[in-house]
């Protein structure tokens, strides 16, 4: 059993520190914020994530994972400290290192032993060696130390599964024997590992996000297209997925990415690349496109309910960015939200997780106990999130609840001929080739 002591107890840390003790390691885990780690004292969690609660709960039980808010407690006896603190994004785009820098810092000053600091927060390009510069800047007497780049890969929804099953787990250092002690901490996983200098880790981690956000935006704006020149946006990403060299993933049209990654981190490498003197065209594309989908939908509820939305009473289904967690940072949902209520509509709205967070960002939403609730006597009704429940409303029901039978579809969830046969007025997203002379008059 070796020690670990894993800084943050967001999506990240948290994840981290559960699925580490669950393989067997010792784990204190460390948050400033006395509220989430009383929460997590008290058995409850800060976030939502099928199946995690459980597996805090086995674990604590277990007496392989405990919480605290003193870095002298969650060091003592560790020989590795997790750093996995929120970057944000700053006013220009670029990374918020202030809780990296805080939790360093921190660290410099509470150790009083040989560490391996990982930082698997997402960081820009070179902070492992600013890292090491502030924890050698702030011991009080010198205290041998490694810096080491584990970049995480988790989605939101699936976290558990992606740590216990990575595709690859990639290290970045200096020092050799340190990358290989934490390879050694991973080798359980039996997945490949990387192991390379501490700022390629690093763009390993921007490269491989910016890359899926970019597959994303290019059939959003495949999309747009097909719904122009009656073309089904569904089908193209069926044919062009079984060649090899595409294959399928990251293929979806739909209102966008969000979250607490993409948007975030496609515009930090933006600003590096902007800083040291590129123009990275591709990468601002890639944001405008994904601003441009969601505007689109809001422009698509108020086409189909007679050019203006003010006065009239839309719902939406989902609120978090994705399905399968309460996650609503960069939610597109609630961009579409503010623009309707901006308009002078009256935006109804469920989700089956997320409603809490969604009323702390968005004020003014009517927030419903289900679907149905939501649907009641609406006069558009948007689908924005895959929840699975979605797929399988009583969409008869749903028909006669609605005051007006307008459905827009930003997932394609639904199967547009059965959805008209029962009498909706239906809008997917780059779903213009429908039977009905789409290329003719313009309709998705």
């Amino acid at each position: 059993m070796r020690k670990l002591c894993v800084v943050g107890s967001g999506y990240v840390g948290l994840v981290t520190g559960t699925c580490f003790a669950d393989l067997g390691n010792s784990v204190n885990l460390v948050d400033i914020d006395e509220d989430k780690i009383a929460m997590l004292q008290a058995g409850k969690m800060p976030i939502y994530e099928p199946g995690l609660a459980e597996m805090v709960q086995r674990n604590v039980a277990a007496q392989r994972m405990c919480f605290t808010t003193s870095y002298a407690e969650g060091l003592q006896g560790a020989e590795f400290v997790f750093i996995c603190v929120g970057t944000p994004s700053g006013v220009d785009g670029e990374a918020d290192l202030q809780y990296v820098r805080a939790a360093a810092k921190t660290i410099a000053q509470t150790m009083d032993h040989s560490l391996v600091v990982i930082n698997k927060s997402t960081v820009p390009v070179g902070t492992g060696d600013w890292t090491r510069e502030i924890i050698e800047s702030n011991q009080p007497q010198p205290i041998d130390f490694a810096v080491v780049s584990c970049p995480e890969f988790l989605r939101e929804g699936s976290a558990l599964a992606d740590f216990m099953q990575p595709d690859r787990t990639v290290l970045g250092s200096t020092n050799a024997e340190a990358a290989q002690k934490v390879a050694e901490l991973y080798a359980p996983l039996d997945a490949p590992i990387v192991i390379t200098d501490l700022r390629t880790a690093e763009m390993i981690k921007y490269a491989s996000n910016a890359f899926l956000a970019t597959r994303i935006s290019f059939i959003n704006e495949i999309s747009i297209i097909c719904e122009r020149l009656g073309a089904d946006v569904t089908e193209v990403a069926r044919g062009m997925g079984f060649d090899k060299r595409i294959g399928p993933h990251f293929l979806q049209a739909g209102v966008g990415f969000g979250g607490s990654c993409f948007p975030k981190d496609v515009k930090a490498l933006a600003n590096m690349a902007q800083t040291h003197g590129m123009h990275p065209q591709l990468l601002n594309a890639v944001m405008e496109i994904n601003a441009f989908q969601r505007r689109q939908i809001a422009l698509k509820a108020r086409e189909m309910l007679g050019g203006s939305v003010n006065g009239k009473t839309v719902a939406i289904l989902g609120l978090a960015f994705k399905q399968n967690t309460d996650d609503t940072r960069e939610s597109p949902s609630l961009t579409v939200a503010r623009s309707l209520l901006n308009q002078g509509a009256v935006v109804k709205a469920y989700d089956p997780v997320a409603m809490e967070n969604a009323s702390r960002d968005v004020g003014g939403l009517q927030l419903c106990d289900n679907s149905y609730s939501a649907a009641q006597d609406a006069d558009a009704l948007l689908i924005l999130t895959p929840w699975n429940e979605f797929k399988h409303l009583d969409m008869r029901r749903i028909r006669r609840l609605m005051k007006q039978p307008i459905l827009i579809d930003g997932r394609n969830m639904y199967n547009p001929d059965e959805l008209r046969a029962l009498g909706f007025a239906y809008r997917g997203v780059g779903r213009g080739f429908n039977g009905e002379g789409a290329a003719a008059n313009g309709s998705g």
